[in-house]
């Protein structure tokens, strides 16, 4: 069985969020500022092709299983599955409080 390649959409939110990030770190560090960021875009990207890679979000209330999240350095991406696509929500750092979505 072929699986069916989804399209990752970055809300506005996440899009925000990704370019707070990488202008704080910049201050300190381009390099850094731009290792954060093209990790960040490359591992979304391969969500489209395994959407399920990583794990249920257990912030998210009342989850069906859609609402997945992972991390990378100390940042914390959360996306939602849909039938066509991968919706990148936000981006937080780990030392910020979770909010309820």
């Amino acid at each position: 069985m072929v699986k069916k390649k989804r399209t990752v959409i970055w809300d506005t939110p996440a899009v925000d969020d990704l370019k707070e990030i990488y202008d704080y770190i910049k201050m300190d560090s381009l390099q850094a500022a731009q290792n954060v960021k093209s990790e960040i875009l490359a591992t979304t990207k391969i969500l489209s092709s395994n959407p399920e890679l990583f794990a249920v979000d257990l912030l998210k209330e009342n989850n069906d299983g859609s609402n997945r999240a992972f991390f990378i350095y100390s940042y914390r991406i959360a996306y939602k599955i849909t039938d066509d696509n991968i919706l990148i929500l936000r981006i937080r750092h780990t030392s910020r409080e979770p909010e309820e979505y």
